[in-house]
């Protein structure tokens, strides 16, 4: 008995020690207001006010179809940030709406049955980039209206007054992934094209970077893709 509860014990802490660079599952029965729009894909839970709080904000990515033809089914997709309060997961952002990275998908203008742009995106996961003892989210989307598409990778993390947004998106033609490093970093990895270089060929078809935050600013290593601002 006494050995079954060291070893529960020190599962407890290898987990509550990984929890750092480790996406969250949210696991709880509490009500979401407004629940998430169509049906949930993905649900993290991330600690943007601290590792040591027990009550984490979920992130949702959910999708809503908007329209079919010959077989084919159109989405809208949404990113919603939750906040604990008074008992309940209150919405405090929610993409399209309060901004990146999802766009609004709209049918096309001569009543076709297509819906723009074709939509994707997944929940990287939370970990410490910015500062110790707290996570950022990490959310990487691609939006098709022609050609191959734009992919972004979108940090979020709280901001001065209590909030919670995007900090920083790095943009891409055709395709872009991410994953966290070892070293606190945040790697990227897509096809490069040069200034001149046309969607069919990539200057450098599988370039590799790292994101980094390093003086109160995001710094990429290569500078192979397009740091965008956020407001």
């Amino acid at each position: 008995m006494v050995r079954g509860n060291l070893r529960t014990a020190s599962a407890i802490a290898l987990a509550l020690a990984c929890g750092s660079m480790q996406p969250s599952r949210a696991s709880d029965d509490r009500q979401f207001f407004p629940p998430p729009a169509g049906s949930v894909v993905e649900r993290r839970l991330v600690a943007f006010n601290g590792e040591g709080v027990a009550d984490r904000w979920p992130a949702v990515l959910s999708k809503k179809r908007v329209g079919s033809d010959s077989g084919r089914d159109f989405y809208q997709w949404y990113l919603s940030i939750y906040e604990l309060r008074r008992g309940a997961y209150r919405l405090r952002y929610e993409s399209p709406g309060n901004g990146g990275p999802l766009s609004r998908v709209t049918q096309a203008s001569n009543g076709a049955k297509m819906w723009f742009p074709t939509q994707d995106a997944s929940l990287v996961g939370a970990g410490t980039l910015m500062h110790a003892g707290v996570q950022q989210l990490v959310v990487q989307a691609h939006e098709t209206g022609a050609d191959c598409g734009g992919a972004t990778v979108t940090v979020f993390a709280t901001r001065p007054g209590g909030s919670v947004g995007p900090v920083v998106t790095i943009a891409n033609s055709c395709d872009l992934d991410a994953s966290f490093t070892s070293d606190g970093g945040l790697g990227l990895s897509g096809p490069y094209y040069g200034k001149n270089a046309p969607l069919c060929c990539p200057t450098k078809p599988n370039a590799t970077a790292t994101l980094r935050y390093r003086g109160g600013k995001w710094i990429e290593t290569p500078n192979y893709f397009k740091i965008e601002p956020t407001s």
